[in-house]
């Protein structure tokens, strides 16, 4: 039947979606590892600080997400190995930060079946074309692109900064003096020169980490759209480009003006953390069950303005636009700074500061660019209503009411209202 080869090639799709984001999940732990103890043994403790503040904090910020989650579900397991664990040891498994894994990992073994989590209904809709088992697998790995959002931007973008920043100090002896603590200036060069290579390849696992981000969860919001309205390939390549190089651009304004002032850096987060908080409240979001969670949410949604863009209500074209407008002023600031300091206090090798701070501006007006080309020709404009796994809607006892009422799919155990709502406010 063509609707049954349809979607076991979708589950295929999903199924590859899925062995791809977990290889770079293990790749980019790995690298994680081995930056934090070549930056320990090398006694660079300032930055071995803040890997480690962007790795627990992270962490920590997931987990919490993670609990809230299963408790808004009713801990209603869907899987056999969600099952085993009690409602104590599913709290203890996220204290000690493993619920993330929990939700993720699965064991090795030969039979299928026996696969838990994400992976085993996966597999099982991939090779049965289970109906239930691709539902309920649908349901997990999104809610799975939600908390891996959450992770990129409070942990793989700030690493991608911090590994541009300290491949910046690798070229410019000052600040790295004065950083570690060091009086020779020589010393300090011959100090960190092993760290360039787990700082460059850190940077690049942080950007194979973002980037499968961006192409995962552009997919799993996809999945509400009509079929007629499911993105072509180019719109999928559009979405990845100006996204990505926003946020490259973005990235590297912060990464230079931390590379000559570090201690700016974290005031400059902080006063803009405020003024993008006060605008997520502004939005007024409703994403979470728990009014106090919502605060939670928002105060996230500030963390995540602050590299990039995204839209947490309907109707956030014109406050999309004053986020850029700001956000372009922001870099020029920052790109301006570093060039103050460039001139004032010039490095050791040659460069062209000027350029380099054009290069950034032009950068990112370029992917704004790319956004606009996007929006005008390849996003989709829905109603509500035209957006798969409708709401439930409001009781009607009158068979006159229901008659004329606009024909609804009720939400179903396995539909994702979380990611649901992220589609609503895209895509609406």
């Amino acid at each position: 039947m063509p609707g049954s080869e349809d979607e076991f090639k979708c589950c295929t799709r999903d199924f590859l979606f899925t062995c791809v984001d977990l290889l770079l999940f293990l790749f980019d732990i790995g690298l994680d590892i081995w930056a934090a103890v070549s930056l320990y043994k090398q006694e660079a403790y300032v930055y071995f600080s803040l890997l480690l503040l962007f790795l627990l904090g992270s962490s920590m910020l997931v987990q919490v997400y993670s609990w809230l989650w299963y408790r808004y579900d009713d801990f209603k397991m869907k899987t056999k190995i969600e099952k085993k664990p009690s409602q104590c040891q599913l709290k203890l498994l996220h204290v000690f930060q493993l619920g993330i894994f929990f939700r993720l990992f699965h064991e090795c073994v030969q039979c299928v079946h026996s696969a838990p989590g994400v992976m085993e209904k996966s597999v099982q809709s991939l090779y049965r074309k289970r109906a239930d088992a691709e539902s309920v697998a649908k349901f997990l790995r999104q809610d799975l692109r939600i908390l891996r959002f959450i992770e990129t931007f409070s942990e793989s973008a700030p690493q991608l900064a911090l590994m541009l920043t300290i491949i910046l100090h690798e070229g410019r002896l000052d600040p790295v003096t004065e950083l570690l603590g060091s009086s020779n200036k020589e010393s300090a060069f011959v100090l960190t020169l092993p760290l360039a290579l787990p700082s460059v390849l850190k940077a690049i696992g942080s950007t194979l980490s973002i980037a499968s981000f961006l192409t995962t969860y552009d997919h799993s919001m996809r999945t509400f759209l009509p079929e007629k309205e499911k993105h072509h390939m180019i719109s999928l390549v559009f979405y990845f480009i100006w996204n990505l190089v926003l946020i490259s651009s973005r990235l590297t304004a912060l990464a230079v003006f931390a590379s000559v002032l570090p201690c700016f850096i974290f005031a400059h987060f902080i006063c803009s953390w405020l003024v993008l908080f006060f605008f997520a409240w502004r939005s007024k979001t409703d994403f979470m069950d728990d009014p106090r969670a919502e605060w939670l949410y928002r105060s996230t949604v500030g963390l995540i303005w602050y590299f990039n863009w995204f839209s947490v209500a309907k109707g956030m074209r014109i406050r999309s636009v004053l986020y850029h407008a700001y956000i372009l002023i922001d870099i020029c600031i920052l790109c301006g700074l570093w060039c103050w300091k460039m001139s004032t206090d010039p490095p050791d090798f040659v460069t062209h500061p000027l350029t380099t701070a054009a290069c950034v501006v032009a950068v990112y007006v370029l992917g704004l660019l790319f956004k606009v080309i996007y929006y005008t020709f390849f996003h989709p404009n829905l109603d509500k209503d035209k957006l798969k796994g409708a709401t439930i809607p409001e009781e009607q006892p009158e068979d006159e009411e229901r008659s004329h009422s606009v024909p609804t799919r009720l939400l179903k155990a396995t539909d994702n209202k979380r990611m649901r709502k992220l589609a609503e406010n895209f895509f609406c």
